[in-house]
């Protein structure tokens, strides 16, 4: 078979799957991380510090193992980038942990969180100007905090981090063509989304202090998620797929029980976290909410969103359960066990997989997938056993063509993201770091084309912006 014929039936395999409809077979849609690594002979610092060889690494796997869709580096925290940096909260293989284990997130203590608590006002009225004074200088070792003399290293780290993140995104599109031209694989994903309140427990006050001030200050808590919103949503929707077919993913961290009690999900997680959904609908596009924990005490929340609007990922939830909640409005992923990969045999995984098939996947809407990100713990036999039993048994018959972007959503509409207040409308729009209104006062008297010059500088502008929000989201 052609390798644009093989990619277009498994492109309507997949997207009949996420619109909660029948294709012709369950598509088959791991996310794999440093597992590509071990079947490829690399190491985990290899993949991690070198993202060619990650590239590499998973496009063997999808030749191999057949797969239907597959992201383009799982292990996406590229390590290089960190370093050029001097980015404080990673373990690198091969330096802070050893070179076969995977990279990993140094949670600060309380006393040394990123972002202290009497600075949530700052925060809230400027973000992206809180981010590069405060945050960065204490993120990265190589910045130098505002008002401290600069030196030789603090300014080369911009200039090495903007050029490494520019050649690492800049990659991707390449790596997806090959994908499609090698293996005939589909990119699973496309753009990146955080909840507010996962980026302040994640990056700025730390779980502990955030645990602490959702108690001693939730009013600024909840501003600072209002704040941090719009930006997320315009971070969210400029990676967004042109052609809407694959999601947006969604990482979800420390909204659930028992990290935080369902109360503070449904006063400050939530009304947070939906509107950003609403809205990417609203344009059209899927989200991808990848459940990383439990989230079933939760599943009345998201049964709120519009049929189809999202892609539902079981990682230790009942995966019954929430079939049974939200299956009829949703597709779901997941839900096969990481521990099943690592310590189970084959048979044990097959069967695993037939439980999950007949439940949950008689009707359509189920992606097969690990319950977890696979790292290089996992058996190569097992996720073969995975990936072949799925071919076999998931079978429903021939499929109609994928529908015309996302269900119930003939053309999008504009919703309202966020619900800002009036004073935060005031504020600099997201994608803005100096305005051109700003720029332009600067300038002596234009007498050739306005609109190509403002053009040029925010555009140009918006890169920085960029690069200061994906230090945040990315790495």
């Amino acid at each position: 078979m052609a390798m644009d014929q093989l990619y277009a039936e498994r492109l309507n395999r997949y997207v009949t799957a996420m619109r909660n409809e029948k294709p012709d077979r369950v598509p088959i849609r791991p996310f794999v991380a440093e597992f590509t690594a071990r079947y490829a002979g690399y190491t985990c610092q290899e993949v991690t510090h070198d993202f060619e060889k990650a590239f590499a690494a998973v496009r063997k796997c999808a030749a191999d193992f057949d797969w239907d869709a597959v992201v383009g580096n799982m292990v996406y925290v590229w390590t290089g980038l960190t370093q050029a940096i001097g980015l404080k909260y990673y373990g690198v293989p091969g330096i802070d942990v050893p070179p076969d284990t995977g990279f990993q997130y140094l949670e600060p203590s309380e006393e040394k969180a990123f972002m202290r608590p009497d600075e949530y006002d700052q925060l809230i009225e400027d973000p992206t100007g809180f981010l590069f004074k405060v945050w960065l200088p204490r993120v990265a070792a190589d910045v130098r905090p505002m008002g401290e003399p600069t030196s030789y290293r603090s300014n080369l780290s911009f200039l090495k981090g903007g050029m490494a993140m520019l050649t690492y995104f800049n990659a991707f599109p390449k790596q997806n063509e090959l994908l499609r031209s090698e293996s005939g694989t589909v990119p699973a994903i496309s753009g990146l989304l955080k909840a507010p309140f996962d980026i302040i427990a994640d990056k700025l006050r730390g779980y502990i202090g955030l645990c602490m001030d959702v108690l001693e200050r939730p009013d600024k808590v909840l501003a600072a998620c209002q704040a941090l919103l719009p930006h997320l949503l315009h971070v969210a929707l400029s990676g967004a797929d042109p052609d809407r077919n694959v999601p947006i993913a969604l990482w979800m961290h420390r909204g659930c029980v028992p990290l935080i009690s369902p109360e503070h999900f449904e006063t400050l997680y939530w009304p947070t976290l939906k509107p950003i959904i609403e809205e990417i609908w609203a344009q059209g596009h899927q989200v991808l909410l990848y459940a990383e924990g439990d989230w079933n005490a939760h599943l009345k929340s998201f049964a709120e969103l519009a049929d189809g609007s999202i892609v539902y990922h079981v990682d230790r939830a009942d995966i019954l359960e929430v079939h049974e909640a939200i299956g009829h409005k949703f597709c779901l992923s997941g839900g096969i066990p990481n521990y099943l990969l690592t310590v189970g045999t084959p048979q044990q995984v097959r069967d695993y997989c037939k439980k999950v098939i007949d439940s949950v996947a008689a009707d359509g809407g189920y992606i097969m997938d690990a319950s977890a990100i696979v790292q290089n713990d996992a058996r190569v036999e097992n996720v073969r056993a995975m990936t072949e039993f799925t071919r076999e048994y998931g079978v429903y018959g021939p499929s109609a063509s994928a529908p015309e972007g996302p269900a119930g959503e003939s053309k999008p509409r504009h919703g309202d993201p966020g619900r800002m207040s009036p004073q935060q409308e005031r504020k600099l729009k997201p994608g803005v770091c100096i305005p051109w209104e700003q720029k332009l006062k600067e300038l002596p008297e234009i007498s050739g084309d306005r609109d190509l010059i403002r053009r040029v500088w925010e555009d140009n502008d918006e890169l920085a912006y960029t690069y200061i929000w994906h230090c945040l989201l990315s790495f």
